[in-house]
């Protein structure tokens, strides 16, 4: 994996079960997870240092009006691979964040679709180095046919994640804390 993180390391983790189950088991895993995902069927079939590949099947819990796969279940695929990839080449220490999304609709769809999102090494070395930032993730989507019915450009954020303990105290003390001072003097009249 492209990073040492939690996702990473979960993911190693599945690594010991038997080839045959690993891909449900990720797919499971981040379908509980991200549940818009697993409710759409997302599966992940291949997951390696700088590039994601995910798919979803034409089933008809996904489907249009005219039995494809409905335009927000493609861009859903679309973002889960450029999400993925990213979240895997970040440290625990970072956010990941959707900054933008532009998908244009090209052609019709044959089939299920399958996404591939990719990182460059260059883009993998800013999201480990950098406190925050943005990358523009490329992603490729295909039909059964192999013709790519939307083109899709998606910008992925990253910010440092709250710390925690420090978060919770301030929120406290902030919610503790008189709105003004003169909310904090009682008032002589009555």
């Amino acid at each position: 994996m492209a990073a040492s993180n939690q996702m990473t390391r979960a993911i190693a983790q599945l690594g010991n079960l038997p080839a045959f189950m690993r891909q449900w088991a990720t797919s499971t895993a981040f379908g509980r997870t991200v549940k818009f995902a697993g409710t759409a069927g997302i599966q992940f079939e291949s997951l390696k240092p700088g590039e994601v590949t995910c798919s979803i099947a034409n089933k008809s819990h996904v489907q249009n009006h005219i039995g494809g796969v409905h335009a927000a279940a493609m861009a859903l695929l679309a973002e889960t691979a450029t999400g993925f990839v990213v979240g895997i080449s970040l440290p625990d220490d970072k956010l990941p964040l959707l900054k933008s999304m532009h998908v244009d609709y090209t052609k019709r769809a044959a089939g299920g679709l399958r996404a591939v999102a990719t990182l460059s090494p260059e883009q993998i070395e800013q999201l480990k180095t950098q406190p925050k930032g943005a990358v523009t993730v490329p992603v490729v989507v295909t039909d059964k046919e192999g013709k790519e019915p939307i083109s899709a450009e998606f910008v992925w954020a990253w910010i440092p994640k709250p710390v925690k303990g420090a978060a919770a105290a301030a929120a406290s003390k902030a919610s503790s804390a008189p709105a003004d001072a003169s909310a904090a003097k009682p008032s002589s009249k009555l």
